[in-house]
């Protein structure tokens, strides 16, 4: 598409090249991005954040066994499996 002035008109054709245009640009910059792995263990103040848990709300949870994690020097961490398995869990059928 060619530079426009203000006095041309713009056609249907003209709309439908730009849009192709954008689309390519739009799949070359998207192609150039790579998208970062999905951590599968996630540190405490990781499963906090994603729970929505404070961190006694967390210790509970883990103390009842109903989350299992790992303990690694001083560091607590989950399964990502595991905290959504949680929320499956705990599912409540509606009525």
């Amino acid at each position: 598409m060619g530079y426009l002035r203000n006095d041309h008109l713009v056609t249907v054709d003209d709309l439908e090249n730009l849009k192709e245009e954008l689309l390519v640009n739009m799949r070359q910059i998207f192609a150039g991005r790579s998208e970062q792995p999905v951590k599968k263990w996630l540190k405490a103040s990781e499963a906090r954040k994603l729970l929505g848990f404070s961190p006694g709300k967390l210790q509970v949870v883990r103390d009842s066994g109903l989350l299992t994690f790992s303990k690694i020097g001083g560091n607590i961490y989950y399964d990502r499996d595991d905290l959504m398995a949680l929320f499956e869990k705990s599912k409540v059928a509606k009525k």
